[in-house]
């Protein structure tokens, strides 16, 4: 687990799953007994094997008392039998219900972000995740139960023997297990970190790939590298805690695991001393050796492997996905102010991060866009552009500070329905099966018009389009589609949407550029105010102001005004200048 939260988050659902399952754990508490006294009779048989058999010279009687706990094996044997059948009972119900959760998250995702490619992360949670889950959970349970039911017969069979062995046996015990629960959630939370900073340097080396051509070109290496160095720091530095965590583990079960066997060796002059009988000696070890000990070795090592592993993917079902598959990280971005005419959208001292751990994709910006207003976004690849639209629009909560759009919170809605004041249009246009008019009409509350449906296209350039694929009433195969023509129809789409703010999260990036000019311009003409993540200097130059995010600092200004504030802006116009 990665902090308090976490752990208090899958504690309760954990009660709330145990708590409709009674029947099971009685069941299986029941069979447990059968193993307590199976326990019980194996070192209490062989102490009075020795005393009133053996060493009294009754040999008989000594095998009889051995027959006993034989006896005690077959019983422990068939309480092992009846608790196979009532793990069923727990574990099953356990894997179903986060198959349907991982379902449901599924869904979820599928339907806030149409247009994404498929959640690999949903396949994984589906399938080995659950597995995982169902696993490391009957695991636990048969060691658990087995240490309790154990410890039981093990305890209560010392007290009979002389209960001054206990004196002995308890302290160095109770010493050990002690200090192995004081290291797990500690450990944990270092396990679960070391996870977390694994997930985003995957992801952030995936940003990098898919983005290096942009990187190179905007001349960013340097600045794209940092975020990396510091994963990999901070992967270091996780890993010597985890080795420090892990060294003083291991102490403890050497204490628990070892020191009680110790204690009762050195001892045994002293307790033979007190009239304690040989046969009560032997029998403490019997059961320190076949039974306790091994028991509790076992609970620490599954608690300390397969419970820590439990409580990390039990979190990620109990935790609401964000639209990232893992939590991962960007550059810090420092405050940037801008202003304008009235108020379409402003953001004070917003935070955000993908992780409790990761870096802050925005940190402390600030930024106002006025009604009407065109602003470009640009930066490099992974630099929190993409979260910042989805921060105005309402998609992610901001860790930190304040989002409104025309005056209201970004998450809150207006009204019954759709949240009508914005509209964004992601990198993967949203097309869907249907007639070309449904396709572009879906974000109008209400009918529209053929006419003003043949004015949008006719503004966007997207008339051509619409013939080729048979009028308004012509039918869209999606697949059939080019991904150029997927964006076309959909910001002619957003043309026509009543929304007064269109956020463009690189919207444009299929199309070439004179069509990516004529619907830009065509967007910003249109009543309202335009946001636009742009991956072309061309879109920034047609747009009022420009913000940069360069990874140190946000920068808000105009195309002319930014060379000589932002030595990456003007890398940017530098090179598209020399491109031509």
């Amino acid at each position: 687990m990665s902090g308090d939260g976490s752990w208090r988050r899958v504690s309760r659902e954990g009660r709330r799953f145990l708590r409709g399952r009674y029947r099971s754990l009685r069941r299986l508490a029941l069979w447990s007994l059968l193993e307590s006294a199976h326990t019980f009779l194996g070192g209490y048989a062989v102490a009075r094997a020795l005393d009133d058999g053996f060493l009294a010279g009754r040999t008989g009687t000594g095998l009889g008392w051995l027959a006993v706990a034989g006896a005690g094996a077959l019983l422990g044997a068939l309480a092992l039998r009846g608790v196979f059948g009532g793990l069923a009972d727990l574990v099953e119900p356990l894997r179903d219900g986060l198959v349907r959760r991982s379902v449901r998250q599924a869904i979820g995702r599928a339907v806030a972000d149409p247009g994404r490619a498929g959640d690999a992360g949903a396949v994984s949670r589906l399938t080995q995740q659950t597995e995982m889950a169902r696993d490391s959970f009957a695991g636990l349970v048969l060691v658990a139960r087995s240490f309790v039911f154990t410890a039981l017969g093990a305890l209560l069979g010392l007290a009979a023997l002389d209960p001054v062995l206990l004196v002995l046996v308890l302290p160095a015990l109770l010493l050990g297990t002690a200090g192995f629960v004081a290291t797990l959630r500690p450990m944990a939370r270092v396990q679960r970190a070391a996870l977390d900073a694994d997930e985003a340097l995957s992801g952030r080396a995936g940003e990098l790939a898919a983005g290096l051509r942009d990187v190179v070109a905007c001349g960013g290496g340097a600045s794209a590298g940092a975020p990396v160095e510091r994963l990999i720091a901070e992967q270091e530095r996780l890993t010597g805690r985890l080795a420090r965590w892990t060294a003083l583990r291991t102490l403890a079960l050497g204490v628990a695991g070892r020191l009680p066997l110790v204690a009762l060796l050195a001892g045994t002059p002293w307790l033979l001393g007190r009239g304690v009988s040989a046969g009560a000696v032997a029998g403490a070890l019997t059961y320190l050796v076949q039974s306790l000990l091994p028991a509790l070795d076992a609970l620490m090592t599954a608690v300390g492997a397969a419970g820590t592993r439990l409580l990390v993917v039990l979190d990620r079902f109990c935790t609401p996905q964000s639209d990232s598959a893992a939590a991962t990280t960007a550059p810090e971005v420092a405050p940037g102010v801008g202003a304008g005419p009235g108020v379409a959208v402003e953001l004070r001292g917003v935070w955000f991060a993908y992780g409790p751990r990761a870096q802050p994709v925005i940190d402390g910006l600030d930024l106002t866009v006025g009604a009407g207003e065109h602003l470009a976004v640009v930066g490099p690849s992974g630099i929190g552009k993409s979260t910042l639209t989805a921060l105005i629009a309402g998609l992610l909560p901001p860790g930190g500070g304040t989002v409104r759009v025309a005056g209201a919170p970004a998450q809150g809605v207006t009204g019954p329905g759709p949240d009508l004041r914005r509209t964004l249009l992601p990198q993967q246009a949203y097309v869907f099966t249907g007639t070309v008019r449904e396709n572009l009409t879906h974000l109008c509350p209400g009918p529209v018009s053929g006419a003003e449906v043949e004015r949008a296209t006719a503004a966007l350039g997207s008339d051509g389009l619409v013939d080729r694929l048979g009028g308004l009433e012509g039918a869209v195969d999606p697949a059939r589609l080019s991904p150029g023509e997927r964006q076309h129809l959909a910001l002619t789409a957003a043309y026509l949407s009543p929304a007064p703010l269109l956020l463009l999260d690189e919207a444009t990036c299929h199309l070439d550029l004179r069509t990516e000019e004529r619907a830009e311009r065509a967007l910003a003409e249109r009543p309202g105010t335009l946001v636009v993540v742009a991956h072309r200097i061309s879109s920034a130059a047609r747009a009022d102001r420009v913000l940069v995010l360069d990874g140190t600092r946000a920068v808000c200004g105009t195309h002319a005004e930014l060379p000589a504030r932002s030595p990456l802006y003007r890398d940017l116009v530098g090179l598209w200048n020399a491109r031509g």
